[in-house]
């Protein structure tokens, strides 16, 4: 365990370290950067979850509107869950 988890003193404020990963998406004849955050939490949240990963921006933004993420025990789970979830939709922003 990280020496960083144990700075939570209150396990109702779900404690997260934040990770960062960039990724560009080559898409009609442009590239879409998309920003991803993976949270770390100190303790599982209360949907059990250990990692969970949010890109920006959202995909979709015509239709209805879709923030792709992805969640599971490990950072490598909820980032790849992320990245299959980004190329569901095509982005339509701009």
């Amino acid at each position: 365990m990280a020496d960083w988890m144990f700075a939570a003193t209150n396990a109702k404020e779900e404690f997260s370290q934040l990770h960062f990963f960039s990724l560009k998406v080559p898409q009609d004849g442009r590239s879409i950067d998309f920003r991803i955050t993976v949270r770390e939490f100190s303790k599982p949240n209360q949907l059990n979850m250990l990692f969970y990963a949010e890109a920006d921006p959202p995909t979709n933004q015509k239709i209805a509107p879709y923030i792709p993420s992805g969640w599971g025990p490990t950072l490598l789970v909820a980032l790849s869950e992320c990245i299959k979830n980004i190329h569901r939709f095509p982005y339509q922003g701009d």
